[in-house]
């Protein structure tokens, strides 16, 4: 079975990503690329919830979102650290899939475990590259890496239009009911359940609308972004 991913997808705990780009995501793979979220933990350190259920709540997301595959490699939640140990882990994930593109959060947010995976795959994407770096995996080079807003925004390099698919990315956050709503008789309230998905709707409207898009997700990169031709569509 081939394992390759056109685009690979690194958030801290399940929901991540979703926040983030799931928009960007039902389009990619709407238009048949295979895509792929690796959650670095579990989220056990999550105020409301449980491990099982987390776990649930990311599967049911992942339908929604036609993923190839999520992975999640088990790391401390609120113990992730750029170590050795923890930057090969995040690399061997992106040999074993070799994608095209990478995505992490960005550089910058409230939750040092988004900071901190940001860092992380950042590290691994360059050793990823390195033939005597884990040299019982065969090198990956990996063409492009692009940084997506989480709780906080930051300078936007892009923007994708996923008005058409900003249904789908609806519904995959409503899958994690135990992080948005007061599910459980025990549930505390924390920043994600008062009202967390109505202001990551004003932002991906906000962000749309410089270019009068109705709903725009945004990313930030730190190589320079390859334009062919001024005036040209790009892909």
């Amino acid at each position: 079975m081939n394992s390759k991913l056109d685009i690979l997808i690194f958030g801290a705990h399940a929901d991540d990503a979703e926040i983030g780009m799931a928009g960007t995501i039902a389009k990619h793979t709407a238009a048949g690329l295979s895509v792929g979220i690796c959650d670095l933990t579990q989220a056990e350190m999550s105020s409301n919830g449980t491990v099982d259920l987390r776990k649930q709540e990311a599967e049911q997301a992942a339908d929604v979102l036609d993923l190839k595959v999520r992975t999640n490699l088990g790391l401390p939640d609120r113990g992730l650290f750029v170590t050795p140990e923890h930057i090969e882990r995040v690399t061997a994930e992106i040999r074993k899939f070799s994608p095209s593109i990478v995505f992490a959060p960005y550089w910058e947010d409230r939750h040092p475990d988004h900071v901190a995976c940001s860092r992380l795959v950042e590290e691994a994407v360059f050793n990823a590259k390195l033939r005597r770096y884990m040299p019982e995996q065969p090198p990956v080079k990996v063409d492009e890496l692009y940084f997506y807003f989480i709780n906080d925004i930051g300078r936007t390099d892009l923007v994708i239009d996923v008005t058409e698919h900003y249904g789908v990315k609806e519904q995959a956050l409503s899958c994690y009911r135990s992080q948005f709503e007061k599910a459980e008789k025990d549930a505390v309230s924390t920043p994600l359940t008062e009202g967390y998905i109505e202001r990551v709707r004003a932002r991906d409207s906000l962000l749309g609308a410089r270019r009068l898009i109705p709903y725009a997700e945004g990313f930030a990169c730190k190589s320079p972004y390859v334009v062919h031709l001024f005036g040209s569509k790009q892909a």
